[in-house]
């Protein structure tokens, strides 16, 4: 099943090299975790700062299962970081938050051991 991915830009100019960093980390979502059922990607440069470069703004709503899990990163251009580094970065964030919340959930699945000793 191909994971439901909307992209949207603000104050940015999309382009195919974004587009492709951002799908190709939303597909490694899917796989490291098949019940995530959507991903919401915004990209933005919320304020112009001429005397400090544009700040870069990722935000990542992920849909699953009974809860819904978002990831805000934001870098500006004197830190050092680019566009790309801050995708990168949220998307790291994202995955980790995903994998906790897989964990979580398979604690909550897991049936209570009972301890054969006291049956007999």
């Amino acid at each position: 099943m191909q994971l439901p991915l909307e992209i949207d830009y603000r104050n940015v100019q999309s382009s195919t090299p974004i587009d492709t960093l951002i799908r190709t980390r939303a597909s490694k979502l899917s796989r490291c975790c098949p019940r995530l059922i959507g991903c919401h990607v915004t990209v933005e440069t919320p304020h112009r700062h001429h005397r400090h470069g544009n700040a870069y703004l990722v935000n990542i709503r992920l849909a699953v299962p009974g809860s819904a899990i978002a990831v805000n990163r934001g870098h500006d251009a004197d830190s050092g970081h680019d566009l790309y580094a801050t995708i990168r970065d949220a998307f790291d964030v994202a995955e980790r938050q995903l994998e906790n919340w897989s964990d979580k959930r398979h604690e909550h699945e897991r049936p209570a051991q009972h301890d054969l000793r006291d049956a007999g």
